[in-house]
Formats: C-alpha cells, structure tokens, sequence
C-alpha cells in the first residue's frame, strides 16, 4: 500500500485515493496565496479527491479558482440541496439550479460526484430531488449522484438504483453506519474519521458533535495503543469493509502526508482490530446512531 494508492469508487467506473481532501476548514484562511499552496500541494501529494458543499462557505470558489487549470488530475465531489437564492431548499430547481451554480463557481463543465446533503428522510423518500440528480446525472453535468448523511437516511439511499455513492461518517466511536456498508457496490466515502479527535479533549466539547464524540470515547474507555490514536482511528475506518475513501479535513500538508504515510502501512493488527472490535460490543457502540 503507496500513499498514491487508488481504489474503486464502488461500481461507478471512477477510481480515488484511498486518502480524499475534505475541503471544508480553510474558509478562514483569508491569504488567497496559501488557500493556492494548500490546494495545489494536495494534488501534489497525490490526493486525488476533493470533497467540498455549498455550505464550506469559499471552498467552492476558491477549487475553482486555483485548481480549474488542473481539473483533469483529481474526482471532484461536492454538495446541494439548499442555499440557492430565489428557490426554496430541498426542491427540484433547487438541486438543479444549485448544480448549474456549482459548476459556475469550480470553473468546469462537470461535476465528478453531486451528493445530497444531509437530505431528510421524508424529502428523500418522495423522491424529487434525487429525480432532480439523476437528471443532472443524464444531462452530463454529473458523473456520480451521491447522498451524504447516517442512518435511515442512508439506508434509504443505499437502496436506491439512482445512487452510484454515498459518503458517511464512520469512525471509533460511530461505527454504526459499517453495517450497511458491507453488502453495497456502491461507492463510499467516510467523513469524520477522526471523531472530533475526542481522545485529545481534556473536558468534554460544547459542540453538540463532537461532545457526544467525547461522551462516547469515555464509554468505549480503550487501552493506550502503541500507535498515535490519529493513526489508529484513521487505519481502522479506511480498511472497514465496502470503504473506497476516507477523506481528511485539515489546513496542514504536513498532517496530511502524515495521515497518507500512516495509510500506507494497511490495516490494523489483527490482535488490534479484535480489541476495538471488544470495546465496542461492550459499550454498545454498534447501536449509536451516526452523527452527521
């Protein structure tokens, strides 16, 4: 296993890195100059998945910006399904009209993957928006339609032939949503494998997330392991069964190399694996509902 590593995005004839770029934490960053170092220095890493949402604030535009003369090097990935001026959320313009605006602000004539984001259940249900995808899908805006979210809401999609892929959050302390993953051909990209990095916490975080990340790390109560927790929690989401990618959000190309080198040495031991495995049955992880 190489950092440049590809994997099959499901049955969807695209290949990605086993390591993808989330691209939602350098909104802040106001130096146009470093946003372009970052960016560029992830494909120069040999990422070759960015993941980005209408709702990362600049990302959208600043991908376009400084990676529109690079486009044919990395799947590009993004979000809809709110956000668009004059229409209301969750409707049919809305995901269209929102990927006509998404492929004007990443400056290219089509999308890789489009996910719904976070839709609910009952919108997705009824079925509008996701017709309204598969459309964009049929008209050549979009490669892949995708949903993004946790539990029924994913399980729906799952079952749905109109999804080539899905995106999910798995990690130690959210390891719910592996048990749908295991029978799909269906693409799957994991967020939040780091939970919040709920093990470096010393109090428990307001943010309602990552405080019930917290909450569930003490339950889970694992024994200090001979390898970073960063390292561990990432190897053990990446090499769970059906994942294609796991995407990392970060502003620093040094963590991000060391996230890839830490990929690179496979999956976890077995003695390992079985422990955490261990843990989890014991505090009833498996029956926590994913965060999105």
């Amino acid at each position: 296993m190489t950092p440049r590593a590809l994997r099959a995005l499901g049955d969807t004839g695209l290949t990605v890195s086993l390591l993808g770029f989330g691209a939602m934490h350098f909104d802040a960053i106001d130096d146009e100059a470093e946003v372009g170092r970052l960016l560029n220095g992830v494909l120069d890493a040999g990422v070759t998945l960015i993941d980005t949402a209408r709702g990362y604030g600049r990302s959208e535009a600043r991908i376009g910006r400084h990676l529109a003369g690079r486009r044919a090097e990395f799947v590009l990935s993004t979000k809809f399904g709110y956000g668009v001026e004059g229409v209301a959320d969750w409707t049919y313009a809305c995901i269209v009209q929102g990927v006509e605006r998404a492929l004007r602000e990443l400056r290219t004539d089509h999308i890789d993957i489009g996910h719904l984001h976070s839709c609910p259940l009952p919108v997705l249900q009824q079925g509008e928006v996701s017709e309204a995808l598969a459309d964009c899908v049929r008209a050549g805006k979009l490669r892949v339609a995708a949903y993004s979210g946790e539990n029924a809401e994913l399980a729906q999609a799952l079952a749905d032939p109109r999804f080539g892929s899905v995106q999910c959050s798995l990690s130690l302390v959210d390891p719910a949503n592996g048990q749908q993953l295991t029978a799909t051909r269906k693409g799957v990209l994991v967020k939040r494998a780091l939970a919040g990095r709920a093990w470096a916490q010393a109090q428990r975080p307001e943010d309602f997330c990552e405080g019930r990340y917290w909450d569930r790390w003490q339950a889970l109560a694992l024994p200090e392991p001979a390898l970073p927790w960063s390292e561990l929690a990432l190897r053990w989401s990446a090499f769970q069964e059906g994942v294609s990618s796991v995407l990392l959000g970060t502003r620093s190309l040094t963590r991000l190399h060391e996230a890839q080198a830490a990929l690179a040495r496979g999956p976890l031991p077995e003695a390992l694996a079985g422990a955490i495995a261990t843990a989890q049955q014991l505090a009833g992880a498996r029956d926590w509902p994913g965060l999105v």
